[in-house]
This record gives structure tokens, C-alpha cells and sequence, in this order.
């Protein structure tokens, strides 16, 4: 966070910018981003977000990078158990979070602090997701090569990125998550093995 010197900044009114950012960002989208809508809804004046950030990229980046929208899943005793685990969520509709997220993903193409903010929400998170989970496989004497990890998280996210801008909720079929774990994931992890189906 950015600011001048002076009156030190106040962490509820930054906190309060933050979240109708988070707002406007999840149920409006990034176009409709700018200080005025924030300031309004906010109660705040203009001058005190320009003292936080110096500009609603900056804002943005600020509100999304807090989140974490992959986490390590719990042990689930077996490769396909913690590869459908790690993806649970792709069943259910995107959350407020993941809608703030999607909103930028265009625009961070063109834009640093946009594409940091998605780095810090989602790319970093997955790739210490996916690192977790070669580390805790290699325990299990289930090692998975470092080029096929970086295979995984690469795919990975393709499909994180597709989940947060198809059309929709981004809700997949239950159905359809177990053949992506079956028919993709673990082939990229166990190429050799057969996979069984639950």
C-alpha cells in the first residue's frame, strides 16, 4: 500500500476501500472500477483513496492479492485422492473472491499491477499447491518427476483460468471434474498407471 507523508493512514478506512472494491469488482466488473463509485460507496473521499493507491489498478491489485483461491488440500491417502481434492471447488459456482478475480483477468494482460494481483491470488498459490503435493507423494514412495509437476500446475491452471472466465457460474459437473482428474490430471503425475475410478 502506497501513501504520503503526514496524517498516518486509517487501516479501517483502508479496509472499508478494500472491500467495496472487492464489491464493485465481483458484482460489476473491472469497467465499472473508478474512484467515484468507490468513493461513494464508501462514504470516503476521493483524496483518501489516492493516498492509499495511485490507481484503481493499484486499488485492485491490493483487494484481489489477499486472497488465496488454491489451498493445499488434507492428505487424501492417494495421488487421485488429493488431485480430486485439490479441485473440489470447480463443482461449486464461482464465490464473491473468484468473481473479483475473474473480472481483471482481461485487463491484467495489459497491465502489471492486475497481473501481480492474479499472481497473488491464484498462480503462486497453485505452485505452492502443486509443490506441496510432490513433496508429500515423494513421502509416500509415490514421487512424481519435476517436469511433470510443472506440467500438472501448468494445466493446471489453463483450467483455473478457464473456470474463472467461461460463461456461467463456473460450476463444473461432477461428472466432468473426475474425467479431468482421470483422463488428465493423473496421466500428467502416473503416466504408466491405469487409473481406477471410485
Amino acid at each position: 500500500m502506497s501513501g504520503t507523508p503526514g496524517r498516518p493512514l486509517s487501516s479501517e478506512l483502508s479496509e472499508q476501500l478494500v472491500a467495496v472494491a472487492v464489491d464493485i469488482l465481483a458484482e460489476e466488473g473491472w469497467g465499472r472500477l473508478n474512484s467515484d463509485r468507490v468513493a461513494a460507496r464508501a462514504r470516503a473521499g476521493k483524496a483518501g483513496i489516492y493516498r492509499r493507491w495511485p490507481s484503481m489498478s493499484a486499488l485492485a491489485r491490493s483487494a484481489v492479492a489477499r486472497f488465496t483461491l488454491v489451498g493445499v488440500p488434507e492428505d487424501e491417502g492417494s495421488v487421485r485422492g488429493d488431485l480430486t481434492a485439490l479441485v473440489a471447488s470447480w463443482r461449486r459456482p464461482l464465490t464473491r473472491e473468484e468473481r473479483a478475480v475473474a473480472s481483471i483477468v482481461g485487463a491484467a494482460r495489459h497491465d502489471e499491477d492486475l497481473r501481480a494481483g492474479l499472481d497473488a491470488a491464484l498462480v503462486h498459490p497453485l505452485t505452492e499447491a502443486v509443490d506441496e503435493l510432490g513433496k508429500r507423494w515423494a513421502d509416500r514412495d509415490e514421487e512424481v518427476l519435476a517436469e511433470r509437476l510443472a506440467l500438472l500446475r501448468s494445466v493446471l491452471e489453463a483450467f483455473w483460468w478457464q473456470r474463472l472466465t467461461a460463461a456461467g457460474d463456473g460450476a463444473m459437473v461432477a461428472e466432468h471434474v473426475e474425467q479431468v482428474v482421470d483422463d488428465i490430471l493423473l496421466p500428467i503425475v502416473a503416466p504408466a498407471a491405469e487409473p481406477a475410478r471410485r
